[in-house]
């Protein structure tokens, strides 16, 4: 189990980080959302010990960021935004490199290497340079660079940035995969990304956690507005601009028309379900009903109203 508690990181004048508390469950996979200079990428280095917080600490499994360095370290599989690869070095012996500085070597090195190979799937790339791989088998290298020491937490930030939708499939598959084993922090600011994979969610914006919990959980504690789209005959401008006074919780977001068929853009608090009285106005007033489709609040719509604020840096 991991525990961040009042953990903030300060550059100068600047707050990335201010206070944020948050646990993540043994064998959970956490999506980690925000936008550009939320503060993601600054927390996750805190976490993985690459940078000391201003205040505040980190836990994994008991062992602090301060007191215990080395035996996080030993538990995290870390895979930066950036992923640090050697271009002009051969799969196999980048792999060899990293597992020795992780004093896996003969026997334990080859089990290691077979299983990364396996689970990575880069079997056909072990003899090619990394320089000549593509942006895909590159992530998946740098995946199992990260995973070669078999750690109980694995954090990806940012791992399908630049790849095609082809390659976004593989890498959240995989991703899916490893969650099956491990406790996966996942970083992006891609929402489908995240939804797509993780088991409950954090958004940060401005250094702050502003929710936390099951794509459900956030939908239910959204209140947004759902959209009603209707396309109408016969309906005259008086009578859809009266319907806000007939029913006050509707308000008219853009209408346009095409020869007598009119395409309304109807907007009303998600928990109410105004559909009945819109179509009896509708009938009352005349109107045929060609089209009438609800579009509830999506996952885009509570990250856009948490994080349309003044952001800081790029953390």
């Amino acid at each position: 189990m991991i525990h961040v508690e009042n953990l903030t990181k300060d550059y100068g004048e600047i707050k990335a980080v201010k206070g944020i508390n948050f646990t993540v469950n043994d064998g959970e996979i956490l999506g980690f959302l925000g936008p550009n200079g939320a503060g993601k990428s600054t927390t996750l280095r805190i976490m993985t010990t690459f940078l000391a917080p201003t205040s505040g600490t980190v836990t994994l499994d008991g062992y602090s960021i301060h007191e215990h360095p080395t035996e996080v370290r030993r538990r995290i599989g870390y895979l930066p935004e950036l992923n640090p690869l050697y271009g002009d070095m051969v799969v196999h012996d980048l792999l060899k490199f990293v597992a020795g500085v992780r004093g896996i070597t003969g026997k334990a090195f080859k089990s290691a290497l077979g299983r990364v190979m396996g689970v990575c799937g880069i079997g056909e790339v072990m003899h090619r340079t990394v320089r000549e791989l593509s942006k895909g088998y590159k992530q998946r290298v740098g995946l199992a660079m990260a995973i070669i020491h078999d750690p109980e937490i694995l954090i990806l930030d940012e791992p399908s940035a630049g790849l095609d939708p082809n390659q976004i499939v593989e890498i959240r598959q995989l991703i899916k995969d490893l969650g099956k084993e491990k406790t996966v922090i996942l970083s992006s600011h891609i929402l489908q990304e995240v939804q797509a994979v993780a088991d409950r969610m954090i958004i940060l914006n401005n250094g702050e956690v502003v929710a936390d919990g099951t794509n459900a959980e956030l939908m239910a504690s959204f209140q947004g507005k759902a959209q009603l789209i209707m396309e109408v005959k016969n309906a005259s401008a008086a009578s859809i601009k009266a319907l806000p006074q007939k029913i006050p919780d509707i308000s008219i977001q853009g209408q346009s028309a095409h020869g007598n068929v009119r395409r309304v853009q109807l907007e009303y608090p998600t928990g109410h379900d105004l559909r009945e009285q819109v179509f009896k106005y509708a009938v009352e007033s005349g109107w045929t009903i060609l089209e009438m489709s609800r579009q509830q609040a999506q996952l885009e719509d509570v990250f856009r109203s948490l994080t349309l604020m003044e952001g800081g840096r790029d953390a």
